[in-house]
């Protein structure tokens, strides 16, 4: 059985509970001897919270003497009571966050070899939510409330402030960590934190989030391994659905949150299957699949080709030759995007990618 005054709400409570039944009495027994209700409750009001004014009536008989004097030692001492009860309960509060920041803090301290998220908006929640899914140990950097709150929420460990800040990028132990990924809204802020991070850990990968095209080139410079644009990373996906719906669907497939063993393999290899679309002018335009392999230099493979008419082949043979407007299913690392865009692309976005 839990003791009576066991937390700090149970004991506040208990006071208010205590004072409404102390003023109930107390004003009951002050209109016994003729008093108005309501100049009964006022002395009751101005007798529990001391405050010390005239008495509304003369406290001339031995009954109002022995109701006030109760009333004083009663509920006076009572009011001290709601108030401590008060204090104690923002103190627990307060108390209660400290220690778990402190102990979050000394897991944050033993980790290593994690991935640090700055920003828990949309994207950090839905990377955050795959890191978690994958059995990854990472921590949250954010400074709002609301979305620290949902964090803790989800039970993520996070540190409240400014990713900006080198103190705290060193709290979330950035010097011990294999990746970060800045996914803030602002390009300007994921730039800066790229810098930063990019000081303090010269082996770190890190995956930065741009929102114009133009922000890619400067992530780069600043030290970003990898630049996500989520806009054009959509169009593309629109247009693989739009395009080449039979290999979008492969890779649907292959991405879904039901993965088949080819995705499992994939991912535990650290590959991705993407479509890229042979545009016109491209290096590959009119080579066989062995012939584009060997210019990829082992950057990616082969896996499904769709024609342009329509026509989905699988596993396709390595002399088979590839058309402009055709779609190409490879499988790839991460890091080789470019060279998948450089010899799919037209020449001019090869040339814009050199530059």
């Amino acid at each position: 059985m839990e003791p009576l005054f066991a937390t700090p709400l149970r004991n506040l409570l208990t006071g208010v509970v205590f004072m409404l039944v102390v003023g109930l009495s107390a004003t009951l027994a002050y209109h016994a001897y003729g008093w108005s209700l309501g100049d009964a409750f006022y002395m009751v009001v101005l007798t529990v919270y001391s405050i010390g004014y005239h008495e509304v009536h003369p406290i001339a008989t031995p009954g109002l003497r022995a109701i006030t004097i109760a009333l004083i030692i009663i509920g006076c001492t009572g009011m001290i009571f709601v108030t401590g009860s008060v204090l104690q309960l923002i103190a627990a509060s307060q108390i209660q966050q400290f220690l778990g920041t402190r102990r979050m803090q000394k897991d944050i301290d033993k980790l290593a070899n994690h991935v640090i998220v700055c920003g828990f908006g949309r994207i950090g929640q839905m990377l955050c939510h795959e890191l978690k899914a994958a059995g990854g140990e990472f921590v949250v950097i954010d400074h709002s409330e609301e979305r620290i709150a949902a964090a803790r929420k989800a039970g993520y460990s996070f540190i409240q402030g400014d990713a900006t800040d080198e103190d705290v990028m060193r709290q979330a132990g950035v010097t011990r960590a294999r990746a970060l990924a800045t996914v803030l809204r602002e390009d300007a802020l994921n730039v800066f934190i790229t810098l930063s991070a990019r000081s303090l850990n010269r082996d770190l990968t890190i995956i930065a989030r741009g929102e114009l095209p133009s922000t890619e080139s400067k992530l780069i410079q600043a030290g970003a391994n990898r630049v996500v644009l989520p806009a054009r990373i959509g169009a593309e996906r629109v247009a693989e659905l739009l395009l080449h719906q039979d290999v979008a669907r492969l890779i649907s497939r292959a991405r879904g949150g039901n993965m088949d063993r080819l995705a499992y393999d994939l991912q535990g290899l650290g590959l991705d299957i993407e479509v890229a679309t042979v545009e016109a002018g491209s290096r590959c335009a009119g080579l066989a699949i062995e012939e584009i392999e060997r210019l990829a230099a082992g950057a990616f493979l082969v896996v499904a080709l769709e024609r342009k008419g329509g026509e989905t082949i699988l596993q396709p043979d390595a002399a088979l030759r590839v058309s402009e407007g055709d779609a190409v299913a490879v499988v790839h690392r991460p890091e080789k995007t470019e060279k998948i865009e450089a010899l799919f692309g037209a020449p001019a976005v090869e040339a814009d990618a050199a530059s």
